[in-house]
């Protein structure tokens, strides 16, 4: 994505979008840094998601000690392109400085080992990236709404942008139920609202089966995020790592096959149907809704590390550095699932020009490929806790008979 050069000083309307690209990438980024995600885990029961929040208390903010600069970047330059530097003023928030980290992402407690991981910077091949200002964002966002939707990344994102404005005020709880996956955050100083909502396959699912068999609707856009997104400013939208899942897939009511082999009365279609399917109903939903006027925001894939297996069948990431661009190959599952969506995501922005609609590619999966460093892995539990998860992972795994015909999308 190419982004021009930036004065906040002058027509902040004109180039607030702009902005936000970069400041959204940054978010993106000090997700590997700290909170990194386990998409691949069993959803933890809520009550041991989410600490208890501090007091609520504007305006004490600890940002003189960082120095930041204004957010202007290289007309020319593409700030998804680059490479991991070190950082040696990182990090700056931790386990034990934000309140918003969860207990499974505590990697220090359960034993990690090194530390190096904290201590990396994104930067762009032909420009710097200027270091996120939490004091700028809430300046730019005052009286905005922000929405994060989909799975335990999009999750992930927005507890990171809480740990880095909390430099500047704690937010206030203004959740509409005691779920805490579905989280709103209010900044009474700057009245800008954050919220969470927990869709990680974008459209209606329901979990039919103890051994995690999922019914997946693939036109129909799911409720939980639909009938409360109308009036947000910024909608981010992350999705693609649960779609490996086994799943029934129906279409306008009725069965339309599976991506796993079940009975020889079920279509096996490809695992790339789903995604595909779901990325077009969710983005149709938000450009087809009238009272809809923000920004769709997509952020794209973040590849899987794991080696040696998958996260349930013994598989580990052990790295303890970043990649360099020329150590690894963009491949495999993960490579289609980044075109499907950025296909799909185009398709929608064209179809969206019509309403005067704005969409803004987060074209993260680059920068988080070359992180396998930045997986809590076995850390994200106590090693007795490690051994039985992976033992009941192995005995709900599902087979595949690769004997069957295949459909194609």
């Amino acid at each position: 994505m190419k982004l021009h050069e930036v004065d906040i000083s002058i027509g902040k309307r004109r180039i607030l979008h702009k902005i936000l690209n970069i400041l959204l990438l940054g978010i993106s980024v000090f997700i590997i840094l700290v909170i990194t995600h386990l998409y691949y885990y069993p959803l933890i029961n809520p009550s041991f998601l989410q600490p208890p929040p501090p007091p609520y208390a504007p305006a004490t903010p600890s940002i003189k000690a960082y120095n930041f600069t204004r957010a202007t970047v290289a007309k020319d330059c593409d700030i998804f392109k680059g490479e991991w530097t070190q950082d040696p003023n990182a990090p700056y928030y931790t386990n034990e400085t934000c309140w918003t980290i969860q207990e499974h992402q505590n990697c220090m407690k359960f034993g990690r080992p090194d530390t190096d991981y904290l201590r990396w910077r994104w930067k762009p091949k032909d420009c710097d990236l200027p270091l996120f200002d939490p004091l700028e964002f809430l300046k730019i966002v005052r009286g905005k709404s922000m929405a994060f939707v989909g799975d335990s990344l999009g999750r992930n994102q927005m507890q990171s942008l809480l740990c880095l404005l909390a430099r500047v005020e704690y937010p206030k709880d203004v959740s509409y139920t005691s779920d805490e996956n579905f989280k709103r955050w209010s900044y009474t100083s700057y009245d800008f609202t954050v919220a969470s909502f927990w869709s990680p396959f974008l459209v209606k699912a329901r979990d039919t089966n103890p051994k995690g068999l999922y019914n997946l609707y693939l036109d129909k856009p799911d409720s939980a995020w639909v009938k409360e997104i109308e009036k947000f400013d910024y909608v981010i939208m992350s999705a693609g790592n649960w779609f490996s899942r086994p799943a029934m897939l129906y279409e306008k009511g009725k069965l339309t096959g599976s991506n796993y082999y079940l009975s020889e009365s079920v279509s096996v279609l490809t695992e790339y149907y789903a995604p595909r399917k779901a990325f077009r109903t969710a983005f149709r939903a938000l450009v087809r809704m009238k009272g809809f006027k923000g920004t769709i925001f997509l952020r794209t894939v973040a590849p899987s590390h794991f080696e040696n297996g998958q996260w349930n069948t013994g598989g580990n990431c052990v790295r303890t550095v970043p990649f360099q661009g020329n150590e690894i190959r963009f491949k495999g599952y993960d490579l289609q699932i980044y075109r499907i969506q950025t296909e799909e995501f185009r398709k929608a922005e064209r179809d969206g020009r019509r309403r005067k609609l704005k969409f803004r590619l987060l074209d993260v999966t680059r920068a988080m490929l070359l992180r396998p460093d930045g997986h809590p892995s076995r850390y994200g539990h106590w090693p007795e806790e490690r051994i039985t998860i992976i033992a009941e992972n192995k005995s709900i795994k599902f087979g595949v008979n690769s004997r069957v015909a295949v459909i194609g999308l």
